[in-house]
């Protein structure tokens, strides 16, 4: 199982479509077994190559970045087996579009404050003070556009007095994350589940309910997926099997009733 991580558009068509073949006596050694190739949310890449090792009869190979970055992709002409989002708009569009067959919502996730272990912050109130420095997603992404409900849930002043803090917008969560367990920011705006793999690294600061969004990710088949029976193997073990239960231990929770 290999991870690509957001690689540009051609660099990544070359990695899918040249890996493996490298030239010299070291492809004999190469695995045979058909090459399933998975788009993910970044958050999901902790709980996602788990759940690869567990796929029989196929190497897994993921490609992890922000959902938009990966349906842009898609939209390029990119084709994965499988697509799966930090949210159900994108996989409805691509639907729409022709892209990946009609989306399943297979996993719900919470927004939180992530703090190096340790910190003082302790209440989302915290964010406004001077001199605190926040990590948010671009606008654009998932984790930004969930970021921004939250502040607007919390009133003009709070969200003036927060944006005013924040020192880094990041592509996607992982960036987010990494600013945190560098140092290089006070908090973050990222999920549950990145505050569960990071293994004591971060800490949780909850968001008042009345301000915290539903989160709820979508994962669908290419129409183009070159391994179809594959892909709806793994889509089928996400939703109802060993990828749900591997997600649910990782800080996910279960998709809406």
């Amino acid at each position: 199982m290999r991870r690509f991580a957001g690689l540009p558009l051609a660099l990544l068509a070359a990695v899918l479509a040249g890996c493996g073949s490298s030239g010299d006596d070291s492809s004999s050694s190469a695995s045979t077994e058909p090459e399933l190739v998975v788009f993910g949310a970044a958050s999901l890449a902790p709980a996602f190559e788990r759940y690869g090792d567990e796929i029989e009869g196929a190497d897994v190979k993921f490609s992890f970045a922000g959902s938009d970055d990966l349906a842009a992709q898609i939209r390029q002409g990119v084709t994965p087996d499988v697509y799966a989002a930090a949210n159900t708009s994108l996989p409805d569009e691509l639907h729409e579009e022709g892209l990946v067959e009609k989306p399943t919502t297979f996993v719900t996730n919470k927004l939180v404050v992530g703090v190096p272990a340790g910190s003082g912050i302790d209440d989302v109130a915290d964010l406004e003070e001077p001199g605190v420095t926040i990590a948010i997603g671009d606008e654009d992404v998932p984790i930004g556009i969930y970021t921004r409900e939250v502040l607007d849930a919390l009133g003009p002043d709070a969200s003036k007095a927060i944006l005013g803090n924040v020192a880094s917008s990041e592509p996607d969560v992982a960036g987010i994350v990494g600013k945190l367990t560098q140092g290089a920011v006070d908090a973050g705006f990222v999920y549950r589940s990145d505050v569960d793999a990071a293994a004591g690294r971060i800490e949780e600061v909850e968001i008042p309910p009345e301000a915290s969004p539903d989160v709820a990710y979508g994962i669908a088949v290419t129409t183009e997926a070159a391994q179809p029976e594959l892909a709806r193997r793994f889509l089928d073990g996400a939703v109802d099997g060993k990828g749900q239960d591997i997600l649910l231990d990782s800080g996910f929770g279960p998709p809406p009733e």
